[in-house]
């Protein structure tokens, strides 16, 4: 299953706010590169009749059902990665790339 974590659902309701998008869901599409790494996409979009919808935290989260492997298990947060600058990263156990967080 797709997650959103707290931080980046806050982040995504105000973005929907701020862009008179709050009646959208938050569509993400994933394409998986010729390493094998996944690209992401995120953008407001309405639902289609094929589509996978979800709701974490509050959001309405949408990707076309043929991207289903590549999303199952996907957390999606908003962090700071350097002082001052806030990104959103996926944290993609499929991505041959990803390393989990080490915890304390």
């Amino acid at each position: 299953m797709f997650k959103v974590t707290k931080a980046a659902a806050s982040r995504i309701r105000k973005s929907a706010h701020e862009g008179d998008a709050e009646e959208l869901a938050l569509r993400v599409a994933a394409t998986r590169q010729p390493d094998g790494a996944i690209e992401y996409r995120m953008g407001f979009d309405e639902v289609g009749v094929e589509d996978v919808l979800l709701n974490s935290r509050g959001v309405d989260v949408v990707f076309a059902s043929s991207q289903k492997e590549l999303l199952n298990g996907v957390v999606l947060d908003y962090v700071e990665v350097e002082p001052g600058e806030f990104r959103f990263i996926f944290l993609n156990p499929n991505d041959p790339h990803y390393r989990p967080p080490v915890e304390d």
